[in-house]
């Protein structure tokens, strides 16, 4: 995204402006990114701007995206230069010398599971390179055989969470008190729930609603696609060792079309065209295995984050206290590990 896109963005989201609901609420966001690429770059000082526009942001979580890379060295390992970025970032934030908000307070990586055994080197090398912040691994699976849809950055195999290879190093995960991010799309969710319970040890987080796609062969099927993605997480609710983040869903592949709006949408708006999905799976997993999330800054190509958290408050409105907590920040805090003062 060049410099002027990026310029252009902000300005098309300044459009719509709301006053911050409950704004002494205490969040803590589990899934934003960082990078800095060519065209692209999204860092502390932005992510501050979004996390510091009015909600009360006391800590997040990274969750991985190929950024800083080793460039030398064994390629297993490469992955482990991105939690060696992010755990810097960690420090400067932990410093308090840039506000309250303590950024990447946990951090997600990768590791290729399909490296079977193998992979338990890479695992205690993300430790080692962050040992009071790293949690877990998130290998995404999103295929879809659709060329309209674009596959996840691991150019997985359409049954990678089948893979015996994948779960040889899936099961490696547990031995190291990690985490499992589960992305991929929504055709794709039974094979999530046949992995919860093949390793009922180990703690399943379900990104993004399971990524329930609107375009390409999914465009105009909503209603259809909506009713069996229901069914499955109805199924993958059964299993206690997975919770799910509620957000992720304003991205273009899930075809609600914020994006091609020539303003974007209201936390009214936001509500009514994708509630029914935080409400289904609210019901499902309840609040206590719940727990909002921003994805951004993905999700900021559809809108703001002020407007985002509104959004998650105003459906998270016919909850009492405690569950609104489960669900702004203590889901997030008990799967991370997170001791944050505030939360």
């Amino acid at each position: 995204m060049a410099e002027n896109a990026i310029t252009e963005r902000d300005a098309w989201l300044k459009q719509v402006v709301e006053p911050v609901l409950e704004p002494e609420l205490a969040i803590i966001d589990p899934h934003h990114h960082l990078w800095d690429r060519p065209g692209s770059r999204y860092m502390l000082e932005e992510l501050l701007r979004d996390t510091g526009s009015g909600h009360r942001v006391v800590a997040t979580v990274f969750v991985e995206c190929l950024s800083m890379y080793r460039a030398d060295g064994d390629p297993a390992m490469a992955p482990v230069g991105e939690t060696e970025f992010v755990n810097g970032i960690a420090a400067q934030s932990a410093s308090a010398q840039f506000g309250a908000t303590r950024v990447a307070a946990g951090i997600v990586g990768f590791a290729d599971l399909t490296l079977g055994a193998a992979v338990e080197p890479v695992l205690g090398a993300h430790l080692a390179a962050a040992p009071a912040r790293f949690r877990g691994i998130r290998h995404a699976g999103g295929f879809d055989a659709s060329p309209a849809v674009r596959n996840s950055h691991t150019n997985p195999p359409a049954d990678l969470y089948r893979s015996s290879k994948f779960r040889e190093g899936f099961a490696r995960l547990a031995k190291f008190n990690l985490s499992f991010e589960a992305w991929q799309y929504h055709p794709q969710l039974g094979m999530v729930t046949e992995l919860a319970r093949a390793f009922p040890e180990t703690k399943i987080v379900l990104d993004h609603f399971g990524g329930p796609l609107g375009i390409g062969p999914y465009e105009g099927r909503r209603e259809e696609i909506f009713a069996q993605w229901k069914k499955d997480i109805a199924e993958l609710a059964r299993c206690p060792n997975v919770v799910a983040k509620l957000g992720g869903i304003n991205m273009p592949i899930n075809g609600f079309e914020f994006h091609k709006r020539a303003r974007p949408p209201s936390s009214d708006e936001l509500v009514a065209a994708t509630g029914d999905y935080y409400r289904c799976a609210i019901d499902n997993f309840g609040p206590a295995r719940c727990m909002f999330e921003s994805n951004f800054p993905v999700d900021r190509v559809s809108c703001s984050y002020l407007v985002l958290w509104n959004a998650f408050k105003k459906i998270a409105g016919r909850y009492n206290a405690d569950e609104k907590g489960a669900m702004f920040h203590r889901t997030a805090a008990e799967t991370y590990r997170l001791a944050i003062p505030g939360a």
